[in-house]
């Protein structure tokens, strides 16, 4: 059996998963309340005002109801209010007002913080938050002005600025959820918003880590700065560059003659870049994903395991996680016995944790997809139906992406409640989670006689 309590020493994710399932819970409430009802004569009910909460906190997206008609102004207000403070993280905004008010955090604020933000327990948080939440504010507030000063072409001043500042902070927490019923699809052909975007799911998906890092240490010639990067940064830059260029390519050649078709040539670059991006945890998408080739939708898939960047707005295995297995991978047939990156050894123990982290995401993902096709297994019309659509929809739960086939709103309740735990699961991290629920960590007092076993 699972022991849950203890101290918060020991068990600092325990903060985590109570203080997110407690904001799920109220902004379900909030949602099923009269003045949250949009123009739609059908009421939200409990179950979908529960998905939507969890959808929002978890900055996962994935929708049962239409978030622009279902909902009015002040429901898609509290939507936005669950977006940001679960995309920045309840600790870091708590703490931050601790510290505004001169008192100084508490030991159990700094454990969970610093497992948040990825830094030293006894690192200077007010300097940390500080500057975290200004990048925050800087983003989205620049995201904002660029899609507001766009949307005044078509919308009305106060809308073009709500619907701005909306889609500006759902990109930067990579939430995905917007206030079109098409997603972005009108906007396919558009660089501005593409870009902003884009450069709001690249900015808040690479990790508060790494943008305190180059911010402290961006001085200098470039070759100077990146020396003194931290190996995650650099292996992190390297990743995304990687992952967001290589889904282009790989995207652009899938679907040239697909969805891509029958758009001009210098557009279809730009959508398949926007995808590529979209896909590792944002969730927005400018094409009908239902359309798309079954290889696109698998390399999709891939691009929502990984995920973006540790301690960030994003979810998924995360970047800095697969370099650490490739790279292992590489020692390994180069006959190295430690791993060595940019001149400083990775230690054995930080890469037992990807092989475990990536070890324990994929297993949830196949959990949540046999579960998902059991619970729905009687809604399609033939028994073989639907697989590649479940196993979509569980990664993109699990990773908070968003992206979906279209299944979503035809859920059972059933599958809608498996899906919600997996964007629960996945915002807080698979390994959190069961760190909450573990016991302590026991003293192995006996050795036994070692003996090898064949691997591979």
């Amino acid at each position: 059996m699972f022991q849950i309590s203890g101290s918060v020493q020991k068990y600092p994710a325990r903060v985590s998963v109570f203080a997110y399932a407690v904001l799920i819970l109220a902004g379900a409430i909030l949602l099923v309340l009269p003045f949250s009802d949009g123009l739609e004569k059908a009421p939200v009910s409990w179950l979908d005002a529960l998905f939507t909460s969890t959808s929002a906190t978890c900055v996962t997206g994935l929708s049962v109801r239409s978030t622009e008609h279902a909902f009015s102004f002040w429901g898609q207000l509290v939507i936005l209010g669950l977006i940001q403070i679960g995309g920045v993280g309840i600790m870091t905004l708590t703490t931050f007002v601790v510290f505004q008010f001169g008192r100084q955090a508490s030991l159990r604020s700094r454990i969970v913080l610093s497992e948040s933000l990825g830094a030293d327990p006894g690192a200077d948080f007010r300097w940390i938050l500080r500057n975290v939440l200004l990048f925050t504010a800087i983003a989205e507030s620049l995201g904002a002005l660029a899609l507001s000063v766009r949307n005044l072409f078509d919308q009305p001043p106060l809308e073009a600025v709500w619907y701005g500042i909306f889609h500006a902070i759902s990109a930067f927490c990579n939430a995905g959820f917007a206030l079109h019923d098409d997603n972005l699809t009108r906007y396919q052909g558009d660089p501005l918003v593409n870009l902003t975007i884009t450069g709001l799911i690249i900015f808040g998906g690479l990790g508060f880590p790494v943008v305190l890092d180059i911010r402290r240490n961006w001085h200098g010639t470039w070759r100077q700065s990146w020396d003194r990067w931290l190996v995650h940064t650099k292996l992190m830059l390297i990743g995304t560059a990687a992952l967001v260029f290589g889904g282009t390519l790989l995207l652009s050649i899938l679907e040239w003659d697909g969805v891509l078709k029958n758009m001009p040539i210098w557009q279809r670059p730009m959508v398949a870049f926007f995808h590529s991006v979209s896909a590792r945890t944002a969730g927005f998408n400018t094409v009908d994903l239902a359309a798309m080739a079954n290889a696109s939708l698998f390399l999709l898939i891939l691009l929502m395991l990984v995920g973006a960047g540790a301690c960030s707005t994003a979810g998924g295995f995360k970047v800095s996680t697969m370099m650490v297995l490739i790279c292992q991978a590489r020692a390994v047939f180069a006959g190295e016995r430690r791993l060595h990156l940019f001149r400083r050894t990775i230690s054995p123990e930080i890469v037992q944790r990807a092989t475990v982290t990536a070890m324990l995401y994929v297993i949830m993902v196949f959990a949540g997809l046999t579960v998902l096709l059991v619970a729905e297994q009687t809604q399609a019309p033939h028994p073989h139906d639907g697989f590649l659509d479940a196993f979509f929809e569980a990664t993109s739960a699990l990773g908070t992406v968003g992206l979906s086939t279209g299944i979503t709103p035809y859920l059972s309740a059933g599958g809608r409640l498996i899906v919600i735990l997996l964007m629960f699961v996945g915002r807080l991290g698979p390994i959190s989670v069961f760190a909450a629920l573990s016991r302590s960590e026991q003293e192995d007092r006996i050795e036994f006689p070692s003996e090898s076993v064949l691997i591979g």
